[in-house]
């Protein structure tokens, strides 16, 4: 059977981030994508210009049918808007007995906010101890512990303490810093450093969702975490690199990069 991978995320009505672009990289990774809708948006290459979220009762349904009938082999979260679809969600996650991958979504990629602050202390207790892997970013580091990384030798100290929160496995994404793309994956133990060349591409939207994807995807071919990982840091820099204008702003990377041939 084709491997089963669920997204728990926001709707992005311009295709290139949210659940959108979730199901664009499992496609091209040859695993199922299934989706619960947690949030609505309108939202375009210029930024969001709303979003409505989902009732607590409609995304636990929409959980509740995917996993109960078809089942998962991974489960990938993205936008929680509020602290009780973080709690929600968390206690899904954790009920289900498959690895999952946290992407703690706080603003677009334009710097709309998608989740409110009230919901942080949530995000600490309940979605990050549920976690296999969570990915933030550096501003999602800042954000969640209050560290603000600098420099790339700085990334340690922001995996240690999102770690100290509880998921098995953290991978810091280091892209706004200068130089190259490096991430670091940790478990407190081992560590990878991946790099990537940085390309010279605005078209960056859906990033961070496609990464958190495309390591779902690994998990549920049944690989491990840093093969998961760098698969994923291997496919999204493809992306990133043919990621094209789409509207008058900033356009989405390429979830189809592969099929065309173009790196």
């Amino acid at each position: 059977m084709i491997p089963r991978v669920l997204t728990v995320a926001g709707s992005d009505s311009g295709g290139g981030a949210g659940i959108q672009a979730d199901l664009k990289t499992m496609l091209a990774l040859g695993v199922h994508g299934m989706s619960v809708v947690t949030a609505v948006t309108a939202q375009n290459s210029l930024g969001v210009q709303g979003a409505w979220e989902l009732p607590v009762e409609a995304v636990r349904a929409q959980y509740r049918s995917v996993v109960d009938d078809i089942g998962v082999q991974a489960v990938k979260t993205g936008m929680l808007a509020s602290a009780e679809l973080v709690e929600a969600v968390a206690e899904l996650i954790a009920g289900t007995d498959a690895p999952a991958v946290v992407d703690p979504v706080g603003v677009s990629k334009h710097g709309d906010a998608l989740l409110a602050a009230s919901a942080l202390d949530s995000v600490r207790s309940k979605l990050l101890p549920a976690a296999t892997v969570a990915t933030p970013n550096l501003d999602e580091v800042a954000r969640i512990t209050g560290v603000r990384v600098e420099s790339e030798r700085e990334m340690r100290r922001a995996a240690a303490a999102v770690l100290e929160y509880g998921p098995r496995w953290v991978l810091i994404k280091g892209g706004h810093l200068p130089g190259d793309a490096v991430d670091l994956l940790t478990d407190g133990s081992d560590e990878y450093w991946l790099r990537a060349p940085r390309h010279d591409n605005r078209h960056t939207h859906g990033t961070g969702c496609t990464l958190a994807s495309a390591i779902a995807a690994g998990l549920a071919k049944g690989w491990s975490v840093p093969e998961a990982v760098a698969a994923a840091k291997e496919y999204v820099t493809g992306a990133v690199a043919t990621g094209f204008a789409l509207g008058g702003g900033i356009g989405p990377v390429d979830h189809g990069w592969r099929f065309r041939g173009d790196v």
